[in-house]
C-alpha cells in the first residue's frame, strides 16, 4: 500500500483488528508519508461525529465536503498507530484551514521543546 500524505482522512476498522465484526469509521493521518514507509504504521487522530460527548482540544471539521464526510464531524485528538494494512481506503483531505486549526490543537496537546 502506498504511504498517505498527512492531513488525509481515511476509513479504519472499529475494533482496530480484522476481525469479521466491525464498523469503519473515519480517522485522521498525522504521521508523514516517510514515517509509513518505515515502519508499515500511521499515526492517526480520531474522527467523530459523537455529539454527546466533547475532548479536550476537539476541532470541528468546516470542510466536510474536502474531507470527504457526509455529516459534521470533529477531529478529536485521541491519538493511536495502525497497521497501514488495515486501512480500507482513503475518503479525502482536511482543506486548508482545518489542516491550520488542527496544527494548532496538536501543538497545544505536543508542544515544541516540551
Amino acid at each position: 500500500m502506498s504511504a498517505f500524505d498527512r492531513y488525509a482522512v481515511v476509513r479504519v476498522p472499529f475494533p482496530f483488528t480484522d476481525r469479521q465484526a466491525q464498523k469503519r469509521r473515519p480517522a485522521l493521518v498525522l504521521s508523514q508519508p516517510g514515517f509509513q514507509q518505515v515502519c508499515g504504521h500511521l499515526l492517526l487522530a480520531m474522527i467523530t461525529s459523537a455529539r454527546q460527548s466533547a475532548w479536550p482540544l476537539d476541532w470541528p471539521i468546516e470542510d466536510l465536503q474536502a474531507a470527504g464526510l457526509p455529516k459534521p464531524c470533529v477531529v478529536r485528538l485521541k491519538l493511536f498507530t495502525l497497521d497501514e494494512r488495515l486501512v480500507l481506503g482513503r475518503l479525502g483531505a482536511l482543506a486548508a484551514a482545518d489542516r491550520t486549526a488542527v496544527a494548532v490543537q496538536l501543538a497545544k496537546l505536543l508542544p515544541p521543546g516540551s
